[in-house]
């Protein structure tokens, strides 16, 4: 569905691909007969009752997520934003792709998309609800990274963003694959994360956040990791 024009750059048939779902301010320009609307993931910036600490939860929920945009009808899109570098994720049956919404340029409108708790994803243990929210905002305070990710499964494809480029690191071993959270991008098949603390916190007091916090990732699939630490 997505096809990339260069390192940066992708372009896509909107009425082939039944709609694009984008973040706000990626589209670059278009061709033929396209409409624009507003568009929200559900579960995000959507309250979650039962509470002050519940509405806190979705009121970071709410904060973490990118306004998006729907393109639909008959033409062609170009996307790209800040001239950060695009990968292409062709989805498959059964697998699920795990992405932060800053590093999330498009995706199909087919993909069935919803928020979750970046801490702990698919592993079980604190992944959703409160609890899994509260988790979630302790970790992107300890990382500087966000505190949910957003969660896309089903038949389409999705657009990735990264700082300098993607590694490809494949999951499958008895050893989980390690890496810095700020330096994570997304994760795509029967992959689970889990953040864990790489040093007591006595030690970790006064220093800065990054390897003092280590993404554990197992499974089955791959993880993206771009070739840099900086923040989208």
């Amino acid at each position: 569905m997505f096809e990339k024009v260069n390192g940066k750059v992708v372009k896509v048939n909107v009425g082939q691909a039944g709609g694009v779902v984008a973040r706000s301010g990626a589209m670059l320009f278009y061709t033929g007969q396209v409409a624009f609307a507003p568009h929200q993931i559900p579960g995000a910036g959507q309250g979650m009752g039962g509470g002050g600490l519940m509405r806190m939860a979705g009121q970071m929920m709410a904060g973490e997520h990118e306004r998006t945009m729907l393109a639909q009808g008959n033409g062609e899109v170009h996307y790209g934003f800040a001239g950060l570098e695009v990968h292409v994720v062709q989805m498959q049956p059964g697998a699920v792709l795990r992405a932060e919404a800053s590093r999330l340029l498009a995706q199909s409108a087919g993909l069935q998309a919803s928020v979750v708790s970046v801490a702990s994803s698919g592993g079980g243990g604190g992944g959703g609800g409160l609890m899994g929210a509260l988790r979630g905002a302790a970790a992107g305070v300890a990382t500087g990274q966000g505190m949910f990710t957003t969660q896309l499964s089903g038949q389409g494809s999705a657009v990735l963003l990264a700082h300098g480029g993607f590694l490809e690191l494949q999951v499958g071993g008895p050893n989980p694959i390690i890496v810095d959270p700020q330096a994570f991008v997304a994760a795509y098949g029967n992959v689970q994360t889990e953040l864990k603390s790489a040093m007591s916190w006595r030690d970790a007091v006064g220093r800065g956040a990054g390897e003092a916090m280590q993404l554990h990732c197992h499974g089955q699939g791959v993880v993206f990791v771009q070739a840099s630490e900086e923040k989208l």
